[in-house]
């Protein structure tokens, strides 16, 4: 080869990334290397990766948006140094906080929605965290003025994510969680007025439970708390989980009395990040005026270049998902949710309908009376041949991750699969899934599982 050729070998060879010598070796993973490396290259590596997670968008275990329109991608883009916290240094973004409270605040009927009192959070645990130690704050100051001991509060719920638990562990509060039982499996007026007394510092009910994604009788215990109120003096205030139903019921079902119209609902926390259709990483909490959160929870910064309130669990955080909500709100408008989300609901039932023509699960929930979503277990006395958990491990193989899993306290026994349908799940995808499905079926009907999970379960077919 002639000399002057060489070095255009060598740039045609240097060209190419995975033929570089930083690619050539393994890079270290649990220490940082000593030698930097080309920009192009640990992308490319990270990358690379990243490519052995699953699809998001077939991911229908989570209840979180995978699916954002371009424009909310160049708004992150545009958004990736400012700091919510900072609200002197970036003004306009803090505006765009101040008239999302604003927005949600007349979206869930507050009494006084233009002087509302609310924040965004990293997301609705945060925001449940906050709702919570403000109903332990208020009871607190109410049990001192009458000179009653403080040490014993409790918290009524029913059956709750994770992060009720965790704030019942953290704020040293007993969580009187409902259990299901039988063929009730939320909160009822009923089993709630059963574990109150004056130490309770509020009633939690869901708007959206994660394991079957009903919508617990928030007006119903509203009621019940009216009559305890008549009865006792008991003046026990509600704060409503709306983590998902918080964006679906104001657009949906407009009718349905769950929000601030009920005098005792004293504050209600949502995810902008799930049907708020806004990219992980922002909740909200709204609470129903300033007088429902004590003044000792608000701290005052001066150090970011002006005096600034601030309550929250977390400090520092990014700008953009509270940007992109903005955007959505612009964007989409009253209008705009309801059709998403109606074809989300649209999707849930017919899936539903075409999951139990298949002959042998019972379906749960239908996609009615709660979020756009559909929970199924296995019929009882039915032998297909597999487990919900062999179900789901099966159906990954085409990509698609549905949950299965055992209910909370005393209903262990049953074993549920759910889907969540979101912004993004066309009909035709809801078909290829269903055919999926169908053909994991008939592949158990043909190779039932005798040597793996349902030989290490006492109740192999028998899950409902």
């Amino acid at each position: 080869m002639p000399l002057h050729e060489k070095s255009t070998v060598l740039d045609s060879i240097l060209d190419d990334i995975y033929s570089s010598k930083d690619l050539f070796i393994v890079m270290p993973k649990y220490k940082i290397p000593n030698k930097e490396q080309l920009a192009i290259h640990a992308y490319q590596v990270v990358h690379d990766e990243l490519m052995l997670d699953g699809n998001s968008r077939q991911n229908l275990a989570t209840f979180c948006q995978t699916w954002v329109e371009d424009e909310v991608h160049k708004l992150m883009d545009e958004c990736i140094d400012k700091n919510m916290i900072d609200k002197d240094e970036y003004p306009q973004t803090a505006g765009i906080e101040s008239r999302c409270v604003h927005m949600l605040a007349d979206l869930w009927h507050a009494p006084d929605a233009d002087n509302p009192m609310g924040c965004s959070t990293t997301g609705s645990s945060e925001a449940a965290m906050l709702g919570g130690m403000a109903l332990k704050w208020a009871w607190r100051e109410k049990m001192k003025q009458q000179g009653k001991p403080t040490d014993k509060p409790n918290l009524i719920c029913g059956p709750v994510q994770v992060c009720w638990h965790k704030f019942a562990r953290y704020w040293d509060v007993e969580l009187r969680e409902i259990p299901m039982e039988g063929d009730r499996l939320i909160m009822t007026p009923e089993e709630v007025i059963k574990r109150c007394d004056e130490n309770t510092i509020g009633v939690v009910p869901t708007l959206g439970v994660t394991f079957t994604c009903q919508y617990e009788p928030v007006k119903a215990v509203h009621k019940a708390l009216d009559r305890l109120q008549q009865e006792t003096g008991l003046d026990i205030p509600i704060h409503v989980d709306g983590a998902s139903g918080g964006f679906l019921a104001p657009f949906c079902d407009p009718d349905l009395e769950w929000d601030f119209r009920l005098p005792r609902v004293k504050s209600i926390n949502a995810s902008g990040h799930k049907f708020g259709l806004s990219p992980l990483g922002v909740g909200w909490v709204i609470w129903r005026d300033a007088t429902v959160l004590h003044k000792d929870l608000i701290f005052n910064v001066n150090y970011l270049g002006g005096n600034m309130p601030t309550f929250a669990l977390n400090f520092s955080r990014p700008g953009g998902q509270v940007v992109a909500q903005y955007y959505n709100f612009l964007r989409l408008g009253r209008e705009g949710y309801r059709k998403i989300h109606q074809a989300c609901y649209n999707s849930a039932r017919y899936l539903a309908k075409k999951i139990d023509k298949i002959g042998i699960f019972k379906i749960i929930y239908d996609g009615y009376g709660g979020i756009p979503a559909l929970s199924w277990s296995l019929k009882k006395d039915v032998n297909p041949g597999f487990n919900l958990y062999d179900l789901s491990d099966r159906i990954r193989s085409r990509g698609w991750q549905i949950a299965a899993y055992a209910m909370p306290a005393n209903r262990e026994d049953l074993v549920i699969m759910r889907i969540l349908v979101r912004h993004g799940f066309s009909r035709d995808l809801a078909d290829l899934l269903v055919n999926d499905i169908q053909h994991c079926v008939d592949f158990f009907e043909k190779r039932p599982v005798v040597n793996g999970s349902n030989a290490d379960e006492s109740s192999n077919f028998n899950h409902g």
